[in-house]
């Protein structure tokens, strides 16, 4: 039995902010498109919703970046996803169709990630942030972004629960460390391998 270090499974790391911004900061789509740009420099994958806003523009952060993006739709098919909901295709190299509309995606897209980053947003993100919050995943704020974003340490010291999951910084490459440091604390390093069992015999 040897052990592997695994080295080829990457970090699956969500965005999460608002598909409408137009009550978030000004500069907000460019600090998440930034957003985007960092998560594939820390040879991540990014996770979103499929949507519009903070969202879609991670995706062009990270796709301008070279890297890979995977989007959980609402919707139960392609068909659904551009009729319906009137969603984006762009951007994306996989979007999977989990037909359990907005809700339902929301705990999956978050359940999929290893750490969720959260932009400028309304009930909709903070909807992810709880879930991702009950499930102790770690959380990166953007902070200075607007709507949700700005109000979570306020709830959160509220709510009396603590943050040790959650950190917080206005600077979206700095942001992307934080998480990835708490992201590798929970990555199994080593994992045993039977080599009969890898071989097929």
């Amino acid at each position: 039995m040897k052990s592997s270090p695994h080295i080829h499974l990457k970090l699956k790391l969500c965005v999460s902010g608002a598909a409408e911004t137009g009550h978030c900061a000004p500069d907000m789509l460019d600090k998440t498109k930034e957003l985007g740009k960092e998560i594939i420099a820390a040879d991540g994958v990014l996770v979103t919703g499929a949507t519009t806003g903070a969202p879609l523009w991670a995706a062009i952060g990270a796709k301008e970046a070279n890297g890979f993006v995977i989007g959980f739709s609402p919707a139960s098919s392609e068909v659904e996803h551009v009729k319906k909901y009137h969603l984006p295709l762009d951007y994306h190299d996989v979007v999977v169709y989990t037909g359990f509309g907005y809700s339902g995606r929301n705990l999956f897209l978050t359940r999929a990630a290893d750490g969720v980053f959260i932009t400028c947003g309304r009930i909709g993100t903070l909807n992810e942030f709880t879930v991702a919050f009950e499930d102790q995943k770690p959380i990166g704020v953007l902070v200075g972004t607007g709507g949700i974003a700005d109000e979570l340490e306020n709830i959160l010291e509220k709510a009396h629960r603590g943050a040790s999951n959650v950190v917080f910084d206005r600077d979206p490459k700095t942001l992307v460390r934080k998480v990835v440091e708490l992201v590798k604390k929970e990555k199994v390093t080593e994992v045993p391998i039977n080599r009969q069992t890898a071989d097929g015999k």
